[in-house]
C-alpha cells in the first residue's frame, strides 16, 4: 500500500473570548479525532492569518470579530495542517451556526470545560492565553 501525501492549506483559528468563556464550534465532519474546534478555516491567497480568522468567524458563526494578535503557529498533531491561532474579540452579533454544511453547533465554554471538548489539551500558547484572558468568577 502506498501512502498518498497531500498538501493541506494553511489554516487560521480564531480564539474568541467573552467574559469567562471561549467560543467553540462542533463540525459536522470529524477531522481525525477533532470534532470540537475553534472557528476557523483555510487562509486564502493574499490573506494574513488575522484576516482569515475574522473572515472565517463571519462565514461560520455570523459574528463580527476583531483580531487582537497572533498567539502562535504549529503543525496540528491530529490533522497535520499548518495552523495559526489568532486571539480575537467579538464586535457585533450573536454567535450561531451560519454555515450549516460545515457546523452542527456552537458553544461558549469555560476554561474548566475545555478538557470535555478537547480531551488531549490545547496548544500551549492558546492555553496560556485563555488562562490569562478569561475573566473567572465574575
Amino acid at each position: 500500500m502506498t501512502e498518498k501525501t497531500e498538501t493541506k492549506p494553511p489554516v487560521s483559528m480564531a480564539i474568541i473570548t467573552k467574559g469567562d468563556r471561549v467560543l467553540m464550534v462542533r463540525r459536522r465532519q470529524q477531522e481525525g479525532k477533532l470534532l470540537w474546534a475553534f472557528p476557523g478555516g483555510g487562509i486564502e491567497v493574499g490573506e494574513t492569518p488575522e484576516q482569515a480568522a475574522v473572515r472565517e468567524v463571519a462565514e461560520e458563526v455570523a459574528l463580527e470579530a476583531k483580531a487582537i494578535r497572533v498567539l502562535g503557529a504549529r503543525v496540528h498533531p491530529q490533522t497535520g495542517a499548518d495552523m495559526t491561532y489568532v486571539a480575537c474579540e467579538p464586535v457585533t452579533g450573536e454567535a450561531r451556526v451560519e454555515d450549516e454544511e460545515e457546523l452542527a453547533e456552537v458553544a461558549w465554554i469555560t476554561l474548566e470545560e475545555i478538557p470535555v471538548y478537547v480531551p488531549w489539551g490545547l496548544f500551549g500558547p492558546v492555553q496560556d492565553y485563555l488562562e490569562s484572558a478569561l475573566v473567572v468568577g465574575r
